[in-house]
């Protein structure tokens, strides 16, 4: 599990790192790494409390409440 949480946090790091910017890429600046990389971890947090939920065939509130607790849409 460790290996594969290490690869989650590479991709998104990756994707927090760039931008796109016309037809390529530029790198964000700290804050903006920042601010998508938490945002990718929060909805990576989310999506898992989603399918839990799902596949206990239990609604819940809780994916929603997380994305409200950090500000992220």
């Amino acid at each position: 599990m460790e290996t594969e949480m290490n690869e989650l946090i590479k991709e998104f790091a990756e994707q927090a790192r760039k931008k796109p910017m016309g037809d390529s890429w530029c790198y964000t600046n700290p804050r903006e790494f920042e601010q998508k990389f938490a945002e990718l971890v929060i909805r990576e947090c989310v999506h898992l409390v989603d399918t839990l939920n799902e596949a206990y065939e239990a609604p819940s509130t809780a994916g929603k409440f997380i994305k409200e607790h950090f500000g992220v849409e």
